[in-house]
């Protein structure tokens, strides 16, 4: 007589009875949730609002491809370019600062640094990102631009040159520290499978760590790129206050966080269209990191690296 096999009974996962400490954690919880979510849906709408009663005054097309800002002016102008133009020429040398050299230090620390070395290292580097903005603006203006003017370089005394610098300074640790996290995560295999096959430390460093962790490495630079887009103290200071479509580092330029910055001390009456500027460039800021972010996370998904 055939016997029928029973299924194996399937646990019983849930609590016999009610945990309402449980109960006030989650919804403690989902609390924050709500918090945050409303936060940012607020700022969204306090930010774009404004704006598009800017922009039944102001032509779109006018704004994003005019050549002059001058908001303030009795004849006002609302060409963004100048703005835009500014706050990615000092991008720009930023990260020409602060990806290589926060590379390579993320790179020692990973690589090369002993460990005692690293553990002080890191920490101290890291304190270059709890020092006040408006002591590197100033350290920029009284520091570096003389510097450079002593060196040889024909700059003024606002240049978007020396906020570059500065602003690179700035960033290393976001680069240097993400980056090494994201080498250190690196299964150890690899490096050992490479010094196998007689690979020095450079070329497993750079030919093996490096590519193995570049989704993390182009999420620390473009963390770092966001940071530097919206920084405002470094620029307002060490930048100037004029508009200017330019290539050259030495001259003064504008960002849109400096002129937010500048407009929003109280100087323009509430309501008007020079008031409402400072939302519809606060709201061209935000789309353009919003792009970025999300660049940002379709190249780590596309080079991202999965270790079992």
């Amino acid at each position: 007589m055939a016997t029928r096999e029973l299924s194996p009974a399937v646990p019983h996962l849930r609590a016999a009875r009610r945990r309402w400490g449980e109960d006030v954690i989650k919804g403690v919880l989902a609390l924050c949730a709500f918090v945050s979510v409303a936060t940012t849906v607020g700022i969204v709408v306090a930010l774009f609002l404004p704006a598009i009663e800017f922009f039944r005054e102001v032509s779109i097309w006018d704004y994003l491809t005019g050549t002059e800002w001058t908001a303030l002016f009795s004849e006002p102008q609302f060409g963004v370019l100048p703005l835009v133009g500014g706050t990615f020429l000092v991008v720009l040398f930023a990260a020409l600062v602060c990806a290589p050299f926060g590379l390579g230090a993320a790179i020692y620390l990973s690589e090369y640094a002993h460990s005692r070395a690293r553990a002080f290292l890191k920490p101290t580097l890291e304190i270059l990102a709890g020092i006040p903005t408006v002591v590197y603006g100033y350290f920029a203006l009284t520091f570096v631009t003389p510097l450079l003017q002593d060196v040889g370089f024909d700059v003024g005394t606002f240049n978007a040159l020396s906020a570059a610098l500065v602003m690179g300074i700035m960033l290393l640790p976001t680069v240097a520290s993400l980056s090494e996290d994201a080498m250190s995560a690196v299964p150890r295999d690899l490096r050992h499978g490479a010094y196998a096959l007689g690979s020095t430390r450079l070329q497993v460093s750079t030919r093996i760590v490096v590519p193995a962790a570049i989704s993390g490495i182009i999420a620390s630079f473009v963390l770092a790129i966001s940071r530097a887009v919206g920084e405002t103290m470094i620029v307002l200071i060490a930048a100037g206050g004029q508009p200017n479509l330019t290539l050259d580092p030495r001259e003064q330029v504008q960002t849109m966080t400096a002129f937010m910055g500048a407009t929003a001390q109280g100087d323009v009456e509430t309501g008007s269209t020079a008031y409402k500027t400072i939302f519809a460039v606060g709201a061209t800021l935000f789309v353009l990191t919003l792009l970025m972010n999300l660049v940002s996370i379709r190249l780590t998904r596309r080079f991202r690296e999965v270790y079992e």
